[in-house]
């Protein structure tokens, strides 16, 4: 049985652990809407998509050539009995012995079986000469139908997203409209007097408010709808009043620093009056303190991050993609690894897993290696920039050494 995350009291947690008892705020997936096909790019589907054609729909010819309505045996010479274009069908059926010139892409005409690509002919009036008839083989060059999908096929299951292909299969299906989940509304803020919006100017012992950006790409990357709250004040009533309005109008709130263990301010206090909250440890770097828990009367799931940009990247992606997982009606699965052999010498600490930045690469041989961005602070930004893998070095592991095999979450694989 997997317990809520406010069954957990501070005890350190694993990043496993983590990640389940955090899906437990996902009481119930998003409502589903239909939208045009040309604006669903990056939504995930809420129902299946079945196929009610055969794709192709008939069967045809891969090239354009001769359609051959084969003998007993392979022949020089053929007579030529007409045209079958694209879009316009042959009439009739094709005698055995004949062909017809043909378009790709056109029904193959009944009797015709095999195709005969134009590069292969000499054309002539009323017949054709194949000129290497001994390479020929019994149905070539053709597409035979329902050979991508068959009637009653699910073509793409729900809770795939639409990118750029499966947009395409789609519309080979004929469908203009599809079935999605409603985008999630995500509200986020940062806290902090030393938080400085970008354009503003920047106080002696300031910092600019790097988060929220961070925040903003990431979830618009995860097909989200982002409601930036901005720096919130450091004052419990504007706190509250804030708070309240964005728990009533989104459906998962993310504030970055400001609410770790043992951290009373005024963000915390607000976060408890308005619902319940738990707080954790996390035996992971960069990253541990977070806190989770529901706002206002709909329980709108809550989850504070940790203040440092890396170590907000690398929580997003371990434990609020989950989330957004199940809002999209989808089970919660852990991120995508590969095996790579390590370049260099990685350093971790046992018993807490290390989310080192790196860059994989293949060698000649064609095997994939990494090796780290170099500095590993959770405040260096650039080294998030420079990967394009997490390293990840569970807590069961003393780092690594060059030449052993280590996993890695490649960041292309978050979407």
């Amino acid at each position: 049985m997997t317990l809520s995350c406010f069954e957990l009291g501070e005890q350190m947690l694993s990043v496993s652990e983590a990640r389940t008892a955090l899906a437990t705020l996902i009481e119930r997936p998003l409502g589903s809407e239909c939208v045009a096909l040309a604006n669903a790019h990056g939504r995930r589907l809420a129902e299946n998509i079945t196929a009610t054609i055969n794709v192709p729909q008939n069967t045809n010819a891969a090239m354009d050539g001769v359609a051959l309505a084969w003998e007993n045996s392979i022949q020089t010479h053929w007579a030529l009995a007409g045209d079958a274009f694209a879009g316009q069908a042959f009439a009739g059926n094709v005698a055995a012995g004949q062909c017809v010139r043909i378009t790709t892409g056109a029904p193959l005409p009944p009797g015709t079986d095999t195709v005969i690509m134009r590069e292969q002919l000499v054309e002539h009036h009323d017949s054709v000469v194949i000129e290497a008839p001994e390479r020929v083989k019994r149905g070539q060059n053709v597409r035979q139908a329902g050979e991508d999908i068959t009637i009653g096929d699910v073509a793409l299951p729900a809770g795939t997203r639409l990118d750029a292909a499966a947009l395409g299969l789609v519309a080979s299906l004929g469908w203009a409209r599809v079935p999605v989940y409603q985008r999630p509304r995500v509200a986020i803020f940062s806290t902090g007097n030393e938080v400085t919006a970008p354009g503003d100017p920047l106080p002696g012992d300031g910092i600019y408010d790097a988060n929220r950006f961070t925040l903003t790409g990431l979830l618009i990357e995860q097909g989200a709808e982002v409601i930036d709250l901005g720096i919130l004040p450091d004052d419990f009533t504007a706190l509250t009043e804030t708070l309240a309005d964005a728990a009533a109008k989104s459906d998962l709130v993310i504030s970055s620093g400001g609410v770790s263990v043992g951290h009373a301010d005024f963000t915390r206090d607000a976060l408890e009056h308005l619902g319940r909250l738990a707080f954790w440890r996390v035996a992971l770097r960069p990253g541990r303190p977070m806190a989770c828990g529901w706002l206002g009367a709909a329980r709108t799931p809550f989850v504070g991050l940790p203040g440092n940009p890396v170590a907000v990247m690398v929580t997003f992606l371990q434990f609020v993609v989950p989330l957004l997982q199940r809002l999209h009606g989808r089970p919660v699965t852990p991120p995508r690894r590969l095996q790579a052999v390590a370049d260099d010498t990685l350093k971790s600490r046992f018993q807490r897993t290390d989310f080192l930045r790196g860059v994989y690469h293949n060698d000649n041989e064609g095997r994939l290696h990494v090796r780290s961005t170099g500095a590993q602070g959770s405040g260096i930004l650039t080294s998030m920039v420079a990967a394009n893998c997490l390293i990840e070095l569970a807590d069961d592991q003393d780092g690594a050494q060059p030449g052993e095999v280590v996993s890695i979450q490649p960041l292309t694989d978050w979407l």
